[in-house]
């Protein structure tokens, strides 16, 4: 689906991008952009933080440390041994 949007460039080069662009792509303030010139056209991928994502993610299990911790010297005695 393609939508014409119209944004602003400001007097020091800052490109302005609408909220809904923002609610769109899901990104925040801070977030990276991948900025690639083809020909006369600029095109901007958005790049997600892995920690950001992470965050955003719906989460689907839940540990305590002690769980973790547990879990974590059970698979070291197994592949090192006791």
């Amino acid at each position: 689906m393609s939508q014409v949007i119209i944004g602003k460039i400001s007097r020091k080069g800052t490109i302005y991008l609408p909220k809904r662009v923002l609610k769109a792509f899901n990104v925040k303030e801070g977030d990276r952009v991948l900025m690639r010139l083809e020909g006369n056209r600029l095109i901007l991928e958005f790049i997600p933080d892995p920690f950001s994502l992470a965050l955003r993610a719906k989460k689907w299990a839940k540990t305590t440390v002690e769980e973790f911790e547990a879990e974590s010297e059970a698979e070291q005695e197994e592949l090192y041994g006791p």
